[in-house]
Formats: C-alpha cells, structure tokens, sequence
C-alpha cells in the first residue's frame, strides 16, 4: 500500500473528483477581501473553519442564552452547544449530498457568532434602541464581527474569511452580490450556495428539536401537551414500536433523537428530489435557481410549522422564560443608556471606534459581543456608580 501526504491541491483535486456538480469546490472560491497566500496542507474553507473556533466571539457563545438564561441548569443549551449541533446536522446533510463539507461547516459554526445576550429577546431589545441608528439584526452583526469586530491578525481587522462563508452568514438576506474574480462577471444571485442553505435550514431543524428537548427536561411543558403535533407522534410511535423496553427519560430521549433523525432524513430525500429534477451542473446554478434547493418535503414542512408554533405559544412565552427574558432586557437598556451617556465606561480600544462607527453602533457592537454573565456584572457596576 502506498502513501501519499494530503497536501491543500491533493483534497481540491479529491473535491473535484468526489464531489456534487452543483457543489461548491474549494479551487474555485472567489477568494478573499485580502489576499492571503495559501496554505499548503489546509482548503480556503478550512482555514475559514479554524479560523472561526479560534475567535473570541466563538469562545464566548459558551455563556450565552440559547432559550434559558445561561447557567439555569448545567444540561441546558447554550449558544456554544446548538451552534455544535448545527454543524453535525449540517455536516450530515452536506455529505449525503455529496457537496463541500468544510464549507458547511464553517458557516454553521459562525452563524451565531453576532448574537446578544439573552438570546432573541436580547436581539429585540437591541433592535429597539438602535431603531434610530441602523437597526440590529444578528446575521448582519455576525457579519461585523467577522470582519471588523475580530482582530487577531497583523495586516487587517475581522477575520478575513472567504466570500462563500460570509455570504453564508448573511443567508436570511436576499440577493448575493459577488464582485468579478478570475474569468467570472460581477454577478448578484437570487439565493446563497447550497452549503449556505443547508446550514440555514440545519439551524432551524436543530433549534426547535432540541428547545422541545430543554423545555420537557425543564418541566416547562409535558408530552401530554405534544399529542397533538404530527412530528411527535410520528417519533413516539416508532419508538414505542420498536423499543417498548424504554421509559422514562431514556423513551424521551430516544424520542427527541428521532425526531431530529426523521425531520433531516426527510430534507435528505425532498432536496435529492428536487435537485435532480433542475439537473445542475454548477454551484453557480445553484444560486441562480429562483427557490431553495434544500427543503423539507410539504407534509413534514406542515407538521414543522406546527411544532414551531406549539412552542412559540407554550414554550417561548411561557412566564419561567419571559421573565428573566425580560429581565434581561431591561439591564440591556440601561448598560446601554449608560454607555451612550458616558462613553468613557467602553474603555480605550473600544471608544476608538466612535469616531468611524458612531457612539450608538460603537456601544450596540460591544454589548452584542458581551456574555450573559458579563453584562450582568457591568449592570452591577454601572448601578453602584
């Protein structure tokens, strides 16, 4: 058996070769806002991956709330732990596609990296007090933090990551602007490359599986409220068919698994579907396409919907999480009112940036980037003066 060293241009020509035709190939990345030379044992997206988990703002999404406060309960999820589980589903879907990994992966370890704390009331509450200034929108502050926020290298501010990775970051947003390189025209396309859609819809797939998770272990809501929904009553049939030997926590578990498991086999199969009847030959084509190419097929769509707005009405407004939700919105307003009135409270590196962002984006990025627990020991502060 011979062995050969995978150098960088050895896994390109292995992409090339293995994978998808709509995929999007490492060799043919429209590159970077700085020219960088490349690695010799790493593709441009798997330097983008490392560079990613090597961030502060990576690190910091380990105290900061999914749905439940950070450090309710110690199994809970955090920002850190459903960012993980996003990229495993989405990892999952990628390679049963047959397209670019690392790729999906990268950008399924960065799509959250521009959240606030105390999760989506925290983003709406920023979003009211910057409403005069521009507006707050996760995905538009993950891109920021990527490429302004960050700086860990020498030569220029953010990251520095690939045009395919920050256009994955910005996946909610409609129309793609990619500026000419190589032999390609300047072209705006209708949606992200198929790795960006496939983190996109893994997001969505993983957060309302593993809230309903957290909600049963918090005892927020029960499985006698869960009859109703198709999802779930699909998943406890299999389960109860097939190992009635199992009770209690261990049943559920098994439950919540296969509710993850059928719900990605199902975008698995309707994607394969619908791909093959567009019979692309291109990643390009792919954004060209005028609708999303990763989908759930309609009868599981349906039954998504439902479990989403089972848990909007039973979960997410339930008085144990809007309570210290909003609570956690009123020490973002005043640390914020504080901030704005007497900037000096920023400290040095931070108020530099009034002068080219303004005092009120200045302030939203350094609050976006804060913890839970941080915030709440600047509102201490910031109440003693």
């Amino acid at each position: 058996m011979t062995w050969n060293l995978r150098n960088r241009s050895i896994i390109e020509k292995f992409e090339e070769e293995t994978l998808s035709p709509f995929a999007q190939l490492s060799a043919d990345s429209a590159g970077r806002k700085h020219s960088e030379p490349s690695h010799p044992f790493r593709t441009v997206y798997q330097r983008d991956r490392a560079r990613i988990i090597h961030s502060k703002a990576f690190r910091r999404l380990e105290y900061k709330t999914q749905v439940f406060l950070n450090g309710t309960g110690d199994h809970l999820r955090t920002r850190l732990t459903h960012t993980i589980e996003v990229s495993s589903v989405s990892r999952t879907i990628a390679t049963a596609l047959g397209v670019n990994q690392d790729l999906t992966e990268a950008i399924a370890l960065a799509h959250d990296l521009g959240h606030p704390p105390f999760g989506h009331s925290g983003e709406k509450k920023l979003n009211e007090l910057m409403s005069e200034h521009g507006g707050f929108e996760h995905n538009n502050q993950s891109l920021r933090t990527v490429e302004l926020l960050e700086n860990l290298y020498p030569n220029f501010d953010g990251l520095n990551l690939s045009y395919e990775v920050l256009e994955g970051i910005m996946k909610h947003s409609k129309g793609f602007n990619r500026h000419p390189y190589g032999n390609k025209m300047e072209e705006t396309f209708n949606n992200p490359s198929i790795e960006a859609q496939i983190a996109n819809l893994a997001d969505e797939i993983t957060y309302y599986a593993h809230d309903l998770d957290d909600g049963l272990d918090f005892n927020l809501i029960n499985e006698e409220q869960l009859i109703e929904l198709d999802l779930w009553q699909r998943c406890v049939n299999f389960v109860d068919t097939n190992y009635n030997n199992l009770k209690g926590k261990r049943r559920r578990s098994y439950i919540i698994r296969n509710l993850l498991d059928f719900q990605v086999a199902d975008v698995i199969r309707a994607s394969t579907q619908y791909i093959s009847e567009h019979k692309l030959d291109s990643s390009d084509q792919a954004r060209r396409n005028s609708g999303r190419l990763i989908r759930n097929s309609n009868e599981v769509n349906e039954s998504s919907l439902q479990l989403k707005e089972f848990l909007y009405e039973n979960l997410y407004n339930h008085q144990e999480v809007a309570k210290p939700n909003k609570r956690g919105g009123e020490i973002i307003t005043s640390v914020f009112q504080a901030f704005t009135k007497k900037p000096s409270l920023l400290g040095d590196s931070t108020s530099k940036r009034i002068s080219n962002h303004g005092l009120h984006r200045t302030v939203c990025d350094y609050i976006a980037g804060m913890t839970d627990r941080y915030i709440i020991e600047e509102f201490d502060k910031i109440m003693k003066l």
